[in-house]
Formats: C-alpha cells, structure tokens, sequence
C-alpha cells in the first residue's frame, strides 16, 4: 500500500513563523507514516499530477499573492478530494485579493483587538474527536475575530470582552470549524501565531488531529 502525501507549502510575512510551523507540523505527519514534501513556493501548485496525488495540504502563507493559475491549482485539487488543514493568518490570512480561496477556506481574519492578550477558547462539540477529551482552555496570543462562512461546522469558538472594542462585547467567534470544498475536506484553527502557541497542549493535539481528519 503506497504511502499517504502530504504538501507544506510555506512562504510570506515571517511574523508568523512560517517555517517553524512547517518544523512543528511535518515530523508529527512523517511519525504517522506519511511521505512530506515541503516547498517554499507557491508554484508547488501547479503540478496537477503531483496536487492530485496527495493526501493532504498543509498551507503555511500569509498574506502575499497568488496568481490565478497557482490559486485554481490548489482550489481544484482540494475540490477533487485532497485535504486541507491550517492554521492562524498562515491559512486564513493568505492572498488578501483571492475571494475564491478565502470561500474554500470558510474564514478570514479581519482583526484581533489587543494584540496579544489572555483569551479563552470553549469547545463546542465535545462528541467530535478533533476536540474530544478537551472542554475549555487558556491562550495567551492574538485573540481572532473573523468574517465566517455559514455553513462551517464549528468546534470551538472563544467569547470577546469589550476592552480593546466595546462594540463587539460578548460576541462567539468561531476558533476551530470543518466543512468541505467539494469532495475536499477542510479544517481550520485560529491558534499558532507563533510556534510557542503551540507549546499549549490543546492547540497542539487539535491541529494533529485536524490534519489527519482533513487528510483522504
């Protein structure tokens, strides 16, 4: 039986630590005996044999650009049925200008008031085996508020004071979620600006168990 494949693809605003991701993520995927290939390079998509070959992608990019062709690469290979998982702005922060990819995605950050402050984040599914075994937990990093596609299934969402936005006062903002593109499956989650976030247990194992939940 041939190995599973999975593609990190990692690149744009070094805040995010892209790279370091990418060293967290692609060991933990080889332990459970997939092959990784990892490219920094968003031509990577443009391989259709290759994208149509793989198990999972695993994005790592914020912001930057995307030309056409790389985006509908990535897009139709996922709509085919190869998995995608990510995490933070290095999936739902990328190509600002590509509202397709931002469908596929579910999400896409617009701010997180305060920077850097102490949040928590509350499971709400706990029957789903993404977040099975965890209730609630403390982050200290950037707390996101996004724009959601309805149609996500969410699995944990965190709950905004109104210190640094008064208007936005105890609104439930998804933090985890799943749903498909396609015969693709997607999975989301807000956690890991930096590679010590996931130094907190929980955003850990939810991102391990989310990458193999996504991955066909």
């Amino acid at each position: 039986m041939s190995k599973k494949k999975a593609l990190f693809v990692w690149g744009g605003w070094e805040g995010h630590e892209p790279k370091k991701g990418v060293d967290l993520f692609a060991p933990f995927l080889e332990q459970q005996g997939y092959e990784v290939e990892i490219s920094d390079t968003l031509d990577a998509y443009l391989d259709k044999e290759k994208m149509s070959a793989l198990s999972l992608v695993v994005p790592v990019w914020t912001m930057g650009t995307i030309t056409k062709e790389q985006s509908q690469g990535l897009l139709e290979a996922v709509k085919s049925g190869v998995g995608i998982a990510g995490w933070h702005g290095c999936m739902a922060d990328s190509f600002r200008n590509d509202t397709e990819y931002q469908f596929m995605v579910g999400g896409q950050w617009v701010a997180h008031p305060g920077n850097i402050i102490d949040y928590t984040v509350q499971v709400t599914r706990p029957d789903d085996p993404i977040v099975e075994g965890i209730s609630e937990f403390a982050m200290h990093s950037e707390q996101y508020y996004m724009h959601i596609d309805p149609i996500v299934e969410v699995l944990a969402t965190t709950t905004f004071g109104g210190e640094y936005a008064p208007w936005i006062a105890g609104s439930v903002v998804p933090v985890v979620w799943k749903k498909r593109w396609g015969e693709g499956k997607v999975f989301y989650s807000s956690l890991g600006h930096v590679a010590k976030d996931f130094d907190v247990p929980e955003a850990r194992t939810i991102m391990q168990r989310g990458m193999l939940w996504a991955s066909r």
